[in-house]
């Protein structure tokens, strides 16, 4: 467990360093998570060493949510004054988000000729 742990952190450090160092607007840890999926579709012994410490920490994510909610409940002041702006922004920009990858998936099925038309 240790050294798949290991693994997984060392791949996240790598990440950040790249990010970093080369100033690019992607977060660390998704060059990380990125490299370590390159390794394992190219060394699959790591896929097995990393699965079961993976399967460990998607079974615990909920737990990862509990310091988010203490720094919401620490800021309902903020909240309270600030909540009809983070609400109106949370609620546009999840609709854009939803239309725009709508929008997206339509293209990219026209241009795969996935779908026929699709205008109903």
């Amino acid at each position: 467990m240790i050294p798949a742990l290991t693994l997984i952190l060392c791949f996240q450090l790598a990440g950040e360093v790249i990010s970093r160092a080369l100033h690019l607007p992607l977060p660390g840890p998704v060059l990380g998570m990125a490299g370590l999926l390159a390794a394992m579709a190219i060394w699959p012994r790591v896929a097995t060493q990393v699965r079961p410490v993976a399967q460990g920490l998607l079974g615990n994510l909920s737990l990862l949510f509990v310091p988010a909610g203490v720094g919401v409940v620490g800021h309902l002041d903020l909240l309270t004054t600030e909540g009809v702006p983070l609400v109106l922004a949370l609620v546009v920009s999840s609709v854009l988000a939803i239309t725009v990858g709508a929008l997206t998936f339509r293209a990219v099925a026209r241009l795969t000729g996935g779908a026929e038309g699709g205008d109903d």
